[in-house]
This record gives C-alpha cells, structure tokens and sequence, in this order.
C-alpha cells in the first residue's frame, strides 16, 4: 500500500513496484488508506509506505489509527518524508515506524528497494 498525495509520486512509485512484480494499492489520503484497510477482512498489505504529510493527517495520527486495531498494526509501516526533525523521527518509532527516509537523500529506485525488503513477491498475472 503507497499512501501519497502528490499524484505525480504515487503514479511512479505504483509504476516502479509493479514493473517489480508486485500487488500496489494506491491510495491519495490516509482516509483513503484507512477505508481499504477496514474493508480487508484478510490479505492486509505487507508494507505501508506513508507520506508523513498528507492532506488529511500527518504520519502520526495515522500511526495512531494503525495502532488501534491489532492486525494493523503489525503492518511494516516507512515514512517517507520532506523533512526529519529528530523529535519527529523519534515519535514515529516509538509509534511503530520500521523506517523514515528522507526524500531529499535517497532517489525513487533507492527507495523501491527499501520498500522491497519488506515484501513478499506476488506474480502479477
């Protein structure tokens, strides 16, 4: 699952991982996310990818919602993020985070392979 509001980002990260041979639900807000995940009653995703600044909420109050509910949050969760103050890293960890990444330091490709590490390959078929 990519949760991103900038639409231009969400369509290469979705393109990059599913020429990688992998399931993507793509979703623009983390209400978007949340609906999906309260709708899959099996199958949740292997990993979140969670832009920290959405439209609708930040990373934290996601991780909030996540932690709620014990199947999700047991989901690997990396932000991925403009900023990182050290506070703010802190706070995602202790919320569960595995991993911020800054944009600004790594290119999408550096990215998708992070991301991969915690996947599970599913045949695209």
């Amino acid at each position: 699952m990519v949760v991103e509001d900038e639409s231009l980002l969400l369509e290469a990260i979705g393109k990059k991982l599913q020429r990688e041979g992998y399931d993507v639900l793509l979703c623009t807000s983390a209400g978007q996310a949340v609906d999906y995940l309260k709708n899959m009653k099996e199958n949740l995703p292997d990993v979140i990818w969670l832009d920290y600044y959405l439209t609708d909420m930040n990373g934290l109050e996601f991780m909030d919602l996540l932690g709620k509910n014990e199947n999700w949050k047991r989901i690997p969760v990396i932000v991925v993020s403009n900023s990182a103050s050290e506070q703010k890293v802190a706070a995602l960890m202790k919320k569960g985070v595995k991993k911020h990444i800054l944009k600004a330091d790594y290119r999408l490709d550096e990215i998708v392979k992070i991301i991969e590490s915690y996947l599970k390959k599913v045949p695209v078929r």
